[in-house]
């Protein structure tokens, strides 16, 4: 799953990147520890225009009442995006991209205390995180899709969240037509560079600054 991550590129190269229209109101970066509810920078494209746009993390079904009226969501799994009610329409018509400069993951040390790892890309891109959203109300929110750990996640946890390669964008997005359904897999061996221990400062959702991406002694 995806819980936590980063975005230090600056909006501007994130709209030359995925060749996107800026939108006016993009959270501040950089921002060392995205967590759930928080505003967070997607692309979306509408007849072939992609667009950066800000929307929450926290995909709120349109049955939602309140945004407390259920569970918050903010991971789709990629084996029942397609048929959960919450999702089916989302992963047919409203795909996105989820730009992220890495993310945070956890296993387990001793006494139970939750040890946080980071992870980038090998060749130091940013991550292009697929996602599905939904308006709700004025609102427009998010999740990301996950799927079975690939080789370069096993030994911090069971499930990843899944990465575009360039060459998919289209299709993801909608834009190269159907069968997007082939992209939601686990990244090649190679793709996510080696994995570093951080602080577990980062354990709180309020922390802030680059030392939490600080690498220390596993």
């Amino acid at each position: 799953m995806c819980g936590r991550f980063t975005i230090t590129h600056p909006n501007d190269a994130l709209a030359a990147l995925f060749g996107a229209v800026p939108g006016n109101d993009l959270p501040v970066v950089p921002n060392f520890n995205v967590c759930p509810t928080n505003p967070v920078v997607v692309v979306t494209s509408d007849g072939g225009q992609r667009r950066l746009r800000a929307m929450r993390w926290g995909f709120l079904p349109s049955w939602y009442k309140t945004p407390n009226d259920g569970p918050l969501i903010i991971n789709a799994r990629s084996d029942t995006v397609a048929t959960k009610p919450a999702f089916r329409e989302a992963i047919r018509s409203r795909r996105c991209i989820v730009p992220a400069s890495g993310f945070y993951e956890w296993n387990e040390g001793e006494g139970g205390t939750r040890l946080p790892w980071y992870f980038t890309r090998a060749d130091g891109e940013p991550m292009a995180l697929a996602g599905v959203w939904q308006r709700w109300g004025e609102i427009d929110t998010m999740a990301i899709v996950s799927t079975e750990a690939g080789p370069g996640m096993t030994k911090i946890h069971h499930r990843e969240p899944v990465l575009m390669e360039r060459k998919d964008w289209p299709l993801w997005l909608g834009e190269a037509g159907h069968g997007a359904a082939v992209l939601m897999k686990a990244s090649a061996e190679g793709v996510i560079g080696a994995p570093y221990r951080v602080g577990i400062t980062v354990n709180s959702n309020r922390a802030a600054g680059p030392d939490l991406i600080a690498p220390i002694a596993a």
